[in-house]
């Protein structure tokens, strides 16, 4: 933990008279150079205060013949910097004061998803992201996906909707999976009838840093992203070569090895990431049936950078993965079938996709950036008596045009999606989809305590549905910040979403879409959203304490959602509401951090002018983290969660359980060693009543709302190598 330390700055200048004469100057920051908005200076005599302006500067008037004593100090850098000014001559101007920022403090960090290259404390649209630091801590508890590192964060839920395979979708203040768009550098990789593998086949060692928004974010990303979007923004090439790799095995029969390697040279540059997982059945209960399902997996991610010129960079990457699950009947899996043990989940996916991205500046203020993605996926679905088969193309494409010049910022830009799935099997479930659209986004600085940030999407989607054979769909969105104080922030903001009818829904994939026919889109309308959040936030550093705290409320109406009814997809009669809050509150002090986390979630269906709970839906999870850490040499971890009752699909009401997990690494120049305890009371759904009815042979599941797997215990070992 780096400490904190005064600079002592003296300058010698006369001067004479009895008038005040001005002395100013700017605040930069030690790393980039730029200006630091809103640094407090004090006068430590006559205890005056004054606070830096957009540009940095600082003016403050003095007697002659005086010695001033000027602190300055501001979120985010090093606590207290003290300059000692003697008066000898009539001006002093042209002063620049350089501070020094932490390590890594998460309010420096600057994020990707808007586009505009701001900081996080400085965006206008609320965005959470996950540092270096904590993917780092991360990614050794559950080294082979990224389900844990997003099920932690308040909010957010990964939802099982396999008791066998473990399949899971992710969702966003209480709506379903998907409604939620996954990201990897900003393009869509991870959609349609991969949407439920997508979490568990992405990694966590290659990623820089994680950034997602709650609720709509409909102009940049489209109108799919109405519960939020994650991002997922991998490394790239630094000027020191890097060599890293993960070993790990788990209590519950899993072994992860992971690689990384990145290395720049004078105009070009290469990351390459490559993983084998593999996890053994695992029946922790007794049942007879995988609460982890037998898994081979490999995936390997190549990347090339260029760097053309000073104005123009190019990159293109390659992700590749390819997995067999299997789960059920354990007898089934060992190879031994007969009469009773015939029951088993299979999942096969071979996923292949290509990313190019080009950023050319065209002078100081603006730039341009295309963006493509292709990508295929086969995948197999095969039940005991079902199978359901198929591949997946998509595409998306993008140019967009981004300028920033003093306190404007404008984003626009035109993109296209395509989605298209081929049956290859007997079944008819064809889905073809294309979307157009154009977007602009304008964020404003008014003053040194306002900012507005207003978007502006046009979408057309082939083939219209049937409340909009114009194919044509608008979508505003607003945000505004507040800066109360040097301190406190607050954010409003809202806007409007719709999502596609798409087959590749949870209730659909459970049953392996046996019998379903296939989307009519004569009979259906779209679904649209309407959605708003406000928040305030509180951030403050004291000699060595740190607290922050946001608190957060939002709302979301869902109109026209789909439905599975029998075995045709139809639009509910009526509509959706979530609505709740969170909390969260973060202390440090020295090298311990604690965090806590809460989330209140009410999510309310409106069917056939009745009332309902949404099944799956806990209004009540608490989170809390506890973390010692020594940089470069030691780290403990100690974390709890609560997950309150929860309604099932038949009525009955789900119970609520805490979990708790530890976890101990010891750090060398280039090697860690770690060991990490999850759910360590074992608490298991299983405990408390069969997951399924009827027989082994043909089980009929019910929800899964608990963890199956128990306490898992995992140790490993990390090699990290910088030239």
């Amino acid at each position: 933990m780096l400490r904190v330390f005064g600079v002592a700055v003296f300058f010698f200048l006369s001067f004479s008279g009895f008038s005040q004469n001005p002395i100013h100057g700017w605040v930069i920051d030690s790393l980039t150079h730029m200006p630091i908005e809103g640094v407090t200076m004090r006068d430590d005599k006559s205890k005056k205060l004054f606070v830096t302006d957009n540009r940095g500067h600082f003016i403050f008037y003095a007697l002659p013949n005086d010695t001033i004593v000027l602190t300055a100090s501001t979120l985010g850098y090093r606590n207290k910097i003290t300059f000692f000014v003697s008066r000898m001559s009539d001006t002093l101007s042209g002063i620049r004061i350089t501070l020094v920022p932490f390590s890594s403090p998460l309010d420096e960090v600057t994020v990707q998803t808007t586009r505009t290259g701001s900081r996080l404390r400085e965006s206008t649209t609320r965005i959470e992201a996950i540092a270096p630091d904590e993917l780092d801590e991360k990614s050794t508890m559950k080294p082979g996906d990224i389900r844990m590192l997003l099920n932690e964060s308040t909010g957010i839920t990964t939802q099982t909707t396999s008791a066998v395979s473990g399949l899971a979708s992710l969702r966003i203040q209480g709506l379903d999976g998907r409604y939620t768009q996954i990201l990897k550098d900003g393009m869509p990789l991870y959609t349609g009838f991969s949407g439920s593998l997508g979490i568990l086949q992405i990694a966590p060692l290659d990623l820089k840093q994680v950034e997602y928004i709650k609720g709509s974010a409909s102009t940049l990303y489209g109108g799919g992203a109405i519960a939020g979007l994650v991002n997922l923004i991998t490394k790239t090439p630094s000027e020191k070569p890097e060599l890293s790799f993960l070993l790990n095995g788990n209590s519950g029969k899993g072994f992860d090895a992971n690689g990384f390697y990145s290395e720049k040279w004078k105009t070009t540059g290469a990351t390459v990431f490559a993983s084998y997982n593999y996890n053994g059945a695992f029946d922790p209960a007794g049942i007879g049936l995988t609460a982890i399902p037998k898994t081979t997996r490999f995936t390997i991610n190549p990347k090339i950078f260029w760097w053309l010129n000073p104005k123009t960079t190019v990159w293109f990457g390659m992700n590749s993965t390819f997995e067999n699950r299997l789960g059920g009947d354990i007898s089934v899996i060992n190879g031994n079938t007969d009469n009773i043990h015939q029951y088993f989940e299979r999942n096969k996916t071979n996923r292949l996709s290509t990313q190019l991205s080009i950023t050319h500046s065209i002078d100081a203020d603006s730039k341009f950036i295309f963006k493509n993605s292709i990508g295929f996926l086969n995948r197999q679905l095969i039940f005991q008596a079902i199978s359901f088969n198929g591949n997946q193309w998509s595409s998306f494409s993008e140019a967009s045009y981004v300028y920033h010049r003093n306190n404007i910022d404008w984003v626009a830009g035109l993109n296209e999606w395509t989605e298209k799935f081929n049956p290859t099997d007997t079944t008819r479930l064809t889905y073809q989809q294309a979307t157009a659209g154009a977007f602009i986004q304008n964020t404003y600085k008014i003053n040194n305590w306002f900012s507005v940030e207003s978007g502006l999407r046009l979408d057309r989607s082939t083939p219209a549905t049937k409340d909009h054979t114009d194919k044509l769909y608008l979508l505003p969105r607003i945000n505004v910040l507040f800066k109360i104080s040097p301190n406190i922030t607050s954010r409003i903001g809202g806007g409007f979403g719709y999502k596609m009818p798409t087959p590749f829904i949870d209730e659909a994939e459970k049953i392996a879409f046996k019998n379903i026919t296939a989307i009519d889109y004569r009979v259906l309308n779209t679904e649209k959203s309407y959605g708003a959040n406000a928040d305030i936030n509180y951030s403050n550093r004291v000699d060595e304490f740190t607290i922050n705290f946001n608190q957060l409320f939002f709302y979301s109406r869902l109109d026209n959602p789909i439905l599975l009814q029998g075995n045709a997809y139809v639009n509910a009669s009526g509509c959706l509401d979530s609505k709740g809050a969170e909390t969260n509150l973060k202390l440090a002090f020295d090298e311990l951090t604690v965090y806590l986390g809460y989330s209140y979630t009410d999510v309310v269906r409106h069917y056939n002018g009745t009332q309902t709970i949404q099944p799956l839906t806990a209004k009540h999870r608490l989170n809390a983290d506890l973390t010692y850490e020594i940089e470069n040499s030691f780290r403990f971890g100690l974390e709890a969660f609560y997950t309150g009752e929860q309604v099932l699909t038949d009525g009955t009401i789900g119970k609520s359980y805490t979990t708790f997990g530890v976890l101990v690494q010891k750090m060398w120049k280039n090697v860690s060693v770690f060991i990490n305890a999850e759910n360590i009371t074992g608490q298991r759904q299983t405990k408390w009543g069969s997951i399924y009815s009827g027989s082994i042979t043909n089980p009929l599941f019910k929800d899964i709302y608990a963890p199956l797997d128990g306490a898992i215990f995992n140790a490993g070992i990390k090699f990290k190598i910088k030239k």
